[in-house]
Parts: structure tokens; sequence; C-alpha cells
């Protein structure tokens, strides 16, 4: 009988599921450019977690992503301590978003709202986002020369954005920032508040999430209205109403994932421009360069760190044979800056012709559903922000968000002169 032997586990790959590790991305990304290097297939082990391969190089991530017949999501697909989901299971709480599900059953569950995020759909919402984009701009005034960019102004409209387009009043905003940070932000201290530990801010908030849309669902299902929040909750799967756990997921997925990760591609992306002032000073004076610094805000900054994916049979990734039933992580942030892709990785640079190689959406049945209003809402706050002021620069360090799979730049202190 053959014995295979598992090779070494690799301490810098604890990176990968080290909150503190993505609050300082200098040495996060010198680690994991040795990764790429010298084990680009990394075996990770951490007490509490399972064992685990850690894939960096763009050409491997692509690989598991495009092979969903082999690599597969689950409801642990989301990095996270055993434990925690050992817990949330005996309490009952089973994430079942588009996230956590795969094959077929994920396919029927996508055709739910896909119609809201075709191209001609999101095109649509393009004035909304101009007019949402503007007003946040306009704020820039009240704040008298400096202002927090991320919390006073990204964070909010991104926000808004996407609860224009769910039906949420804007009264509820806050409760829903609040309850946003409490699911992504839990490993965070900032975010902790007066909770022992991430896991019971999660369990509390994933609580208060159901009251919330499950109040919601009533409403729509007695007055339904043309936005988003109306087609979940009366979406059908195969005919038959969506699962009270399905449905709840649906919503959470959409209102968290739907302005975190682009609030924090934009706040990282224009630190990353007020850190190469040629480049701010070629979109300020020529905007029709946004798209393109959009582009490049999104490779550089890959809000959602990683994925884990569990192998359903064995198959070679590079030199390393991965079993069935072994979990792999896909390390976004690594992929997109693989310099055997990207000329120059480590270089912001908006003028860049291969950014459009970029991971920060996924690829295969897993690709981001939002990804165009994404792209829609960091090129025109950047333009509406840019058209307000004649100077903007940094007024401090920024402060990055201490989490392990979605995170960035969370304060961002600027001075700036208005035109």
């Amino acid at each position: 009988m053959t014995t295979i032997t598992e090779p070494p586990a690799d301490e810098r790959g604890l990176i990968f599921i080290t909150p503190t590790a993505f609050a300082d991305p200098t040495t996060w990304h010198e680690t994991a450019a040795e990764l790429r290097r010298e084990n680009p297939v990394a075996r990770v082990e951490s007490d509490g977690w399972p064992p685990f391969w850690a894939v960096t190089r763009h050409a491997d991530v692509l690989e598991v992503s495009r092979r969903s017949d082999v690599f597969h999501n689950t409801g642990r697909s989301a990095p996270g301590p055993d434990i925690q989901y050992d817990i949330l299971d005996v309490i009952g709480i089973q994430p079942r978003s588009l996230v956590h599900i795969h094959g077929e059953l994920h396919q029927r569950h996508r055709q739910v709202t896909n119609d809201w995020f075709k191209p001609a759909a999101v095109r649509r919402l393009q004035p909304a986002i101009d007019a949402i984009a503007e007003e946040f701009a306009d704020r820039l005034a009240a704040h008298g020369g400096e202002c927090d960019l991320a919390a006073d102004i990204i964070v909010p409209f991104t926000l808004r954005v996407i609860m224009s387009i769910y039906g949420v009043p804007e009264s509820d905003e806050a409760l829903m920032l609040e309850l946003t940070q409490g699911l992504f932000g839990a490993a965070d201290p900032e975010y902790l508040g007066d909770f022992s530990d991430p896991l019971s801010l999660i369990t509390n908030t994933v609580a208060r999430f159901q009251d919330y849309f499950d109040s919601m669902t009533a409403d729509r299902r007695a007055h339904p209205t043309d936005d988003l929040a109306t087609v979940i909750a009366n979406g059908e799967i195969d005919g038959e109403p969506l699962g009270e756990n399905e449905r709840l997921w649906y919503y959470i997925i959409v209102a968290t994932a739907g302005h975190d990760t682009t609030s924090y591609a934009l706040s990282g992306g224009i630190e990353a421009l007020l850190r190469n002032p040629d480049q701010l000073a070629a979109v300020h004076q020529n905007p029709e360069l946004a798209g393109a610094a959009a582009e490049e805000m999104i490779r550089w900054t890959s809000p959602v760190r990683s994925f884990m994916r569990w192998a359903q049979s064995d198959h070679q990734l590079g030199d390393v044979l991965i079993r069935e039933g072994d979990a792999v992580l896909t390390s976004y942030p690594s992929a997109n800056r693989d310099d055997a892709v990207f000329a120059d990785p480590m270089r912001f640079d908006i003028h860049r012709t291969d950014a459009d190689r970029l991971l920060s959406f996924g690829l295969g049945v897993h690709y981001c559903l939002g990804s165009q209003v994404a792209r829609r809402e960091v090129r025109t706050l950047l333009s509406a922000l840019l058209g307000r002021v004649s100077r903007l620069e940094l007024a401090g360090e920024p402060t990055y968000a201490e989490s392990h799979f979605v995170s960035g730049v969370k304060h961002l202190p600027v001075s700036y002169s208005l035109r």
C-alpha cells in the first residue's frame, strides 16, 4: 500500500486567516510574494481550523475557479474556524447564500435576481448612481477641508446605492451599516463593541438581520414594488417559494457584499491615487480615465480576500496533488499581484493594459453577480469627488480593517480644497 506523506505546513500561510495580518498590507504582500515564488500551493495548519492548501498564483486560482466540477463551494466557504461553524450549526444558523451553495442549486438561486444584474438593467441604474454620487460629493463642503473620506463619504455612499436598489429607506441605513460591520468586521476590535467575542457578535447580527428582513418580506408580499427586495421576497425555485433560511441569506449577501466590498475598493484605491500624485493628476485632468482607474483600484485592493473550496476528487494543481476532501483557499490579493500575469504588479498604475485580468470578482460559476454595479459605483464616485476639489491629499495614515475575509482601508484622513 502506498503511503502519501503531506508536505510540512508552511507557517507563512497563516497570513490568510489572521485578521491582524491584513492591517499591514506591505508585510502581507511581501509574504504572499515569497509564497508565490517558493511554495505557491502551500499546506497550512492552524489550531481550530481545517488544514487547507493556500493557492497564491493567478493561474492556480484561475484553475480552481474554473474547475467547479472538482472544487465546490459549501456552507463553510467563507473562511472561518471550525468552532465558529460548529456553534452556528448547533444554534440553527446555517449560511445558505450564493457563496455557500454549488452546482445546479446555485444556478437556480442565481436566476432569482439575475435579471437585476444584467448589463441593460445595470445601465438603467446609472442615473440613480450619478445622483447619489453627486449628493455625497456635495458633503465635502460641510466638512471644512478635512474629513475621513472612507467613513464620512465612501461608506455611506456605497450603502445608499445598494439600499436604494433594495428599497430600504434612508432611515434604516445606519442599522444596515451596523449589521454589515457586525458580520464582516466581527474580528476587528473597533466593531466588536460590547460583545465578548466575534462569534457572539455574528450570532446577534444574524438574528437582527432576520428580524428586519422577515418584516420586509411580509411587506413586499403584501405590497410589491419594483425593488430588489420584492424580487427576493417573492422569489421561487422550481415553482416553490424560497425557503426561509435561503431567503434570509439572499438578503444578507446582497446587503453586505453589495457595499462593503465596493467601499473598500474605493477607499483603498483612492489611497493609492493619493500616494501617486501624478496618476491622481491624470484622472483629475482627464475624467475619461476614471474607468481605467476604477479597474486598477479594484485589482489593487482585492477586498474579498479569499474563499474556501472543497475538492470532490483528486486533482493535480501545479506540483501538488490535492486529494478528495481537501480544503483549498483561493487568495485573490495574491493572484492580483502575480508578476507572471501583471507587469510590475506592486506598482499602482491606472494606465496598465493588463488590469482586465484581475480576479477580484472571482471567475466561473461563482463570478460576482454585482460586479458591474460595483464598477459603476467606483468610477462614478471617483469622478464626482475629483470634480469637487482642486486639491486632495492625505492628512494622516490610513487605517486598515482587521478581517481575513472582506477588508481594506476603513479610515482615510484627507485634506482638500474645493474648486
